[in-house]
């Protein structure tokens, strides 16, 4: 039997996750003045083999290099987008045969690479931004690695990018991605070089002797790849290498999307899950009005099934699920069952807790074809899995 669509769900799970955070936030300011190595440390042990270091070929190679030092076992994955510099390549072997381990390759997706670069070419990014070509070749192959741990380990740092980076915490809940629970609040995310400032970071390079890419002797200091990476002259900023045809307050890929803040109306400033105004941009995913969402709801015969999202755009839950709802839209696209968005905030707010069951943001509506009331979704969990099981225990 289908649960009534207006049952109120209490995961069991709510209250561990709520206590979960609280020591989050306890630790990280117990470890604010810690040293990178206590804090690495302090994240093996806590996590074990459920947590691993995201490795990006520069001057991150300082995170192995305290992992070694604590002499616990670790895990090192990377992305390998297909587009890097042949000195990165290189630098990875290099640091295998150096540390004696095997970096966990992420790769994207070849079909959805393809379609990008037949669509649109191979350079598009520096005409409509990099957001897309990151999403594709960056941050879908992440989230893939991310549900398989519990945390991992960033070599962000808060002297790295003006106007996204400079409060970034040793430690927190990640604000965008889920861990191998599924939900809200199931990853956690280790900065441990957060308060050290470049200068010393290059310091212990050199101390401990720590092989670097070869492209930091080239002027190269923050090293993503190749077509959106270059050398920065003395003076400029780490961060002007990267994207240099884009706003320099807002140069994420979208590996740490959730540092990004904008200021609406109000004066407000609320944690940014995109560059932009909304979120939820696919062209498989309809952009439902107000009179869309009610016929919608007034049909008692429909030709297709539909997955709706009620959503605001700044809610940093609608924007940490981003990703997922797209990959189901784009999943979803000639099965039978369309997927849409409904901005649920300001003037339609009223409307959508009367008639559409929203209690938060974001709330998720399977609408059936013969069903004239949508079906709520009930749990925490908005990865796709998750997300078409539900689809498919419906339709």
């Amino acid at each position: 039997m289908v649960p009534s669509a207006a049952t109120v769900f209490a995961p069991a799970d709510a209250v561990e996750k709520a206590l979960e955070v609280e020591d989050i936030e306890k630790l990280a300011q117990d470890l604010e003045k810690a040293s990178p190595l206590e804090i690495m440390d302090k994240a093996l042990e806590k996590y074990g083999n459920d947590i691993a270091i995201a490795f990006s070929g520069a001057e991150d190679v300082a995170l192995i290099e305290y992992a070694h030092l604590t002499g616990r076992p670790f895990r090192v994955f990377s992305l390998d987008t297909g587009r890097l510099n042949p000195e990165t390549y290189k630098f990875f072997d290099t640091v295998e045969k150096h540390y004696g381990i095997r970096i966990e390759y992420m790769f994207p997706d070849a079909v959805e690479v393809q379609a990008l670069v037949r669509t649109k070419g191979l350079f598009s990014f520096y005409e409509d931004g990099h957001q897309e070509c990151c999403r594709v070749r960056k941050v879908r192959p992440l989230r893939r690695a991310l549900k398989g741990l519990r945390a991992w380990i960033t070599g962000q740092r808060k002297d790295q990018s003006p106007g996204t980076r400079s409060e970034v915490p040793v430690v927190q809940v990640d604000p965008v991605f889920e861990g191998m629970d599924g939900g809200s609040g199931s990853l956690m995310k280790w900065n441990p070089v957060a308060n050290v400032a470049g200068n010393d970071i290059w310091n212990f390079l050199r101390t401990m002797e720590v092989p670097v890419n070869s492209l930091h002797a080239q002027g190269y200091i923050s090293i993503g790849c190749e077509p959106c990476t270059r050398a920065v002259l003395p003076g400029q900023h780490e961060r002007e290498g990267r994207w240099w045809w884009e706003d320099a307050k807002a140069k994420e890929c979208g590996l740490h999307k959730g540092n990004l803040k904008e200021e609406n109306a109000n004066g407000n400033v609320s944690v940014n899950g995109n560059a932009s105004s909304d979120v939820f941009e696919s062209q498989n995913i309809v952009n439902l009005s107000r009179a869309g969402i009610e016929n919608l709801l007034k049909m008692e015969d429909r030709k297709d099934g539909w997955m709706v999202v009620l959503y605001s755009p700044w809610c940093p839950f609608c924007q940490a699920m981003e990703a997922s709802f797209v990959e189901l839209a784009d999943k979803l696209a000639g099965s039978g069952v369309k997927v849409g968005k409904f901005r649920a905030d300001g003037d339609q707010k009223t409307f959508v807790q009367q008639e559409l069951q929203l209690g938060s943001f974001p709330t998720i509506l399977f609408f059936p074809k013969h069903l004239s009331r949508p079906i709520k979704y009930p749990s925490e969990k908005r990865d796709v899995d998750s997300l078409v099981a539900f689809i498919n225990a419906l339709r």
